[in-house]
């Protein structure tokens, strides 16, 4: 690299020369408008610090327990699928990565690298598995017991992608897996994504989720996932303060405000606008962590203030791997924490604990997306 980013944004950009444009585009892009898309990172300026001073913030610590598991700082890295198309390492690069950071990271089911890889490449990460419902109940069982038998510690089920959202750029590039890829954690070349049958002028991904995942999925699958593992169980995708309050009828321990990095339904909520709804109406009975959107330092310590117990970034990872693999991730890594850090201090908070909702309130001044 030509020179050291120094912000999110600066490695956002190096991957964008990096990466091919569908590869990019895919990582990249939003559904439909990208509203939600450019709205998830602004919404962060609509609400503003309020600070303390004078109180001795010569030592810091971020430390926190995630799902009974404690981590260095309350940044996590969020699932994200089919790595390896940002570098040859994929997964097994960003839990590397994590490992060293003393963070965890949840792998998407639809990761290049298997559940076993993972963690074989890092036995003493905290790791979580990402899980889609598929229609075939018995290999959704199988990838929850590969998680169980590989030491993961939870398990985030995504409830917010029946289909998948209309990712143009997807539609434009008819996207599909390079060809030397394939989804590690199915057997089969059409579950793999790894088929070479024409998937027409769609997006291959859409036309593979159509196929595959379960649409009729409900509550009562809450139930039945709960059944299946001993694994703490996050419910992924929560945008009500109904839909939360209706997850802890069914004992979730915890409840992931995301709209899927906005690549589901556009005109959605920003994660950061209504995580104080979702936390109110959660009421201290499950934890509540938030994605979407997050690129700075005070991004987190507002989302941190607002109620959330950890947030989980993927953009800005993928933007570190495509640049220097596991090196970059760890870069992506050590810059939040360092940036948070330093809000925090600027804050006039010494540790996690002290972050409360006194030190953030919403902007009266519109922000500009």
């Amino acid at each position: 690299m030509s020179e050291k980013p120094v912000c999110i944004n600066d490695y956002e950009q190096q991957a964008k020369r990096i990466l091919p444009k569908a590869v990019f585009d895919y990582f990249c892009s939003g559904a439909d408008e990208q509203e939600t898309l450019a709205d998830n990172v602004a919404a962060f300026s609509r609400w503003r610090l309020y600070p303390r001073v004078l109180r001795d913030v010569s030592c810091m610590d971020l430390s926190v327990s995630i799902l009974g598991q404690r981590v260095s700082m309350p940044i996590c890295v969020a699932a994200t699928a089919m790595q390896r198309m940002a570098h040859p390492d994929g997964e097994t690069a960003t839990v590397k990565a994590c490992s060293s950071a003393g963070t965890g990271m949840m792998l998407s089911s639809w990761s290049t690298s298997s559940i076993e890889e993972v963690a074989e490449a890092a036995p003493d990460a905290v790791r979580w598995l990402q899980l889609y419902i598929y229609q075939d109940r018995q290999l959704t069982t199988t990838l929850v017991k590969k998680a169980e038998a590989a030491g993961y510690k939870g398990i985030f089920v995504t409830v917010d992608t029946p289909y998948l959202g209309r990712r143009r750029n997807d539609v434009r590039n008819r996207f599909q897996l390079p060809s030397h890829l394939r989804m590690a954690n199915f057997e089969t070349s059409d579950l793999a994504f790894s088929s070479k049958e024409c998937y027409g002028e769609d997006s291959g991904l859409a036309v593979y989720v159509a196929r595959a995942i379960d649409p009729s999925l409900k509550w009562e699958d809450i139930a039945w996932l709960k059944k299946i593992t001993t694994l703490p169980v996050v419910v992924k995708g929560i945008l009500r303060a109904d839909d939360a309050r209706e997850a802890l009828k069914y004992g979730v321990d915890g409840i992931l405000v995301s709209n899927h990095g906005a690549r589901q339904l556009d005109g959605v909520p920003a994660t950061i606008d209504i995580l104080p709804e979702i936390v109110e109406a959660v009421g201290g009975k499950a934890e509540v962590f938030l994605d979407g959107g997050v690129r700075k330092g005070t991004d987190i310590l507002k989302a941190l203030a607002l109620g959330a117990k950890a947030v989980f970034v993927g953009r800005p990872v993928l933007w570190g791997l495509a640049c220097q693999g596991d090196k970059g991730v760890s870069e992506v890594l050590q810059l939040l924490r360092e940036e948070l850090s330093l809000a925090m201090a600027l804050a006039g908070c010494r540790t996690v604990k002290e972050v409360d909702r006194s030190i953030v309130r919403k902007s009266v001044l519109p922000s500009r997306i």
